[in-house]
This record gives structure tokens, C-alpha cells and sequence, in this order.
């Protein structure tokens, strides 16, 4: 009975950041554009966290997208810059895409 509760308890906490983020990427109007796996008016998160996987600077990359807007990368549709989300969020934010399989 300890024992799955332990284990009960460890996959709930990992999932808890998971959710915070996507909880802040909804907050922040994120996901009016994307969603975690598919594509809307722009790509899905975990197409975004497969193309920058393993490249140095890549959360710091997105994090400045996130600011301040770009084009381009996923065809025609730019996105817009997000005045509404300051650095620390941005990181925060792009870190969770990247996190994301």
C-alpha cells in the first residue's frame, strides 16, 4: 500500500509542472495558435520542441520568438509578438515546449 502511494505521488508531482506550464501558455493566449500535438494556426508545441532538440540555445531562441514574434520558420503565417509575456515567462514557457515528447 506505501508503495503505490510513493508511486502514486511521484507520477502526479511529475506531471504537476506539465500542466502549470501549459496552465501559463493558456493564460497567455498560447494555445488561441497551438496546441501541444497538433497543428493549428501555427505548429504543434511537439513539432516545435522535435525541430530545435539537442541544439545549444534553443530555449533562449525561443524564449526571444515568444517576445517578440517571427516568421518564416513555419511558412507563411507570422507570429504575432506577445507584449503580455515578460522574459521570465518566456523562458519558463519555452522550456515547457522543449520539455515536450
Amino acid at each position: 500500500m506505501k508503495r503505490s502511494l510513493m508511486t502514486l505521488a511521484l507520477a502526479l508531482s511529475a506531471s504537476v509542472p506539465a500542466l502549470a506550464d501549459q496552465a501559463l501558455a493558456t493564460s497567455k493566449n498560447c494555445m488561441a495558435c497551438h496546441a501541444v500535438d497538433k497543428k493549428l494556426v501555427g505548429p504543434a508545441f511537439k513539432d516545435v520542441a522535435a525541430k530545435y532538440a539537442g541544439q545549444a540555445g534553443a530555449a533562449d531562441k525561443l524564449a526571444t520568438k515568444i517576445i517578440k514574434g517571427g516568421s518564416g520558420v513555419w511558412g507563411p503565417v507570422p507570429m504575432p509578438a506577445n507584449s503580455q509575456v515578460n522574459e521570465a515567462e518566456a523562458k519558463k514557457l519555452a522550456a515547457w515546449v522543449l520539455s515536450l515528447k
